[in-house]
């Protein structure tokens, strides 16, 4: 292995630092942008490489002490090191970029980040693993696993369970949810301020006096439950048939919620609403980290809702769908939101409107 100096230029998505050597792409954890560094080549491929950090010799102005002790082992955090407006600003220009990139999308009508109020002690729920003895989160890179006492980010709830589990004469090998509130064991976001945030936005997102709502991938009902006095009708679509059962009580009659697959739902919607009028009809997604499949996104531009709106946390795979949805819709507005501070992780927000010519 070498020790090489290289001056870093960007951060990518993930989290590293990128710099240049040879014309080579070099991946550096936990620098930033604008530094000289000290680093050791530990992988070396024919288009990139990737580095360990040996030292700091010019420094960013935007460089802070870490709050937690595990930061730079612990594989949970990649920004602790950057004060909290920075890292802000390195989100929107990683969503940007991306759309750019590999969505081909230009002129990106972007909106301010929205940030979370806290910047630590946010997390209502965590996984932790245990093996053989050692209770905690993995390495960074590794399936081997760091012993945490705490977890910084996490609300004080959370590590109040963490402390109760590791008081345990005995605890079995395996994973162990712990929450800050006995909510249903479905799923939901865990920053609950930005969560609201996300809420609001997506419902100042949509036009009132509208006919349908239809929610993919909707969960226990988080966004449709918050937007019913918008629509005359509501359908929720799901794999998850534990969420469905949630989303399901206390439901009006406005709302009906299905479980399946849902490229098989969408290409039922004509049976479910037939006679929905595309102007008046809402289109919300929300799909996991994989993004929208290539039936779905057909299905969409099928469609043709007058409104899309697209919750992703994942920005690759929203700028491959959005690409592809091109041919149906313009991209009114996208909305990043720091879901998880300190993290690599960010939240989207994506408006779309379906061209005239699609609408009837």
């Amino acid at each position: 292995m070498r020790i090489v100096d290289l001056k870093i230029a960007d951060i990518a998505f993930g989290g590293k630092g990128v710099a240049r050597e040879n014309g080579k792409a070099v991946f550096v954890a936990y620098t930033i942008e604008g530094e000289t560094v000290s680093v050791e080549i530990v992988r070396e491929k024919k288009q990139f490489a990737e580095a360990e950090l040996v030292d700091v010799k010019e420094s960013s102005p935007h460089r802070v002490t870490p709050e937690c002790p595990y930061f730079g082992r612990c594989g949970g955090c990649a920004y602790q090191h950057i004060d909290y407006e920075h890292q802000l600003a390195i989100k929107w220009r990683q969503v940007r970029d991306v759309l750019q990139r590999i969505g081909k999308l230009k002129d990106i009508p972007m909106r301010p980040i929205i940030p979370s109020p806290k910047q630590y002690g946010y997390r209502s729920r965590i996984t932790i693993h245990v093996q053989d003895g050692v209770i905690g989160f993995f390495r960074r890179d590794s399936h081997r696993l760091i012993d945490i006492e705490r977890c910084p980010i996490s609300r004080d709830e959370v590590n109040r369970a963490l402390a109760e589990l590791r008081a345990q004469p005995q605890v079995s090998d395996g994973h162990y949810t712990l929450r800050a509130s006995s909510r249903p064991r479905v799923f939901s976001q865990t920053n609950d301020a930005v969560a609201n945030a996300l809420r609001d936005l997506v419902d100042n997102l949509v036009a009132p006096d509208q006919q349908l709502l239809i929610d993919a991938y909707c969960g226990a009902g988080f966004f449709a439950k918050a937007l019913l006095d918008k629509f005359e009708r509501v359908i929720g679509l799901d794999w998850d048939r534990f969420a469905i059962e949630a989303a399901r009580q206390n439901a009006t009659a406005k709302e009906s919620y299905i479980a399946g697959d849902l490229d098989l739902a969408f290409g039922r919607l004509g049976s479910i609403a037939p006679t929905f009028e595309r102007k008046r009809t809402t289109l919300l997604v929300d799909p996991p980290a994989a993004g929208l499949s290539a039936t779905m996104r057909k299905a969409i531009v099928d469609l043709a809702p007058a409104t899309l709106i697209y919750v992703s946390c994942n920005p690759a795979t929203l700028a491959r769908d959005l690409h592809e949805l091109q041919e149906g819709f313009t991209v009114e507005s996208v909305t990043p939101l720091y879901m998880f501070p300190q993290t690599a992780e960010i939240e989207v927000v994506a408006h779309m409107r379906a061209t005239s010519s699609f609408v009837s």
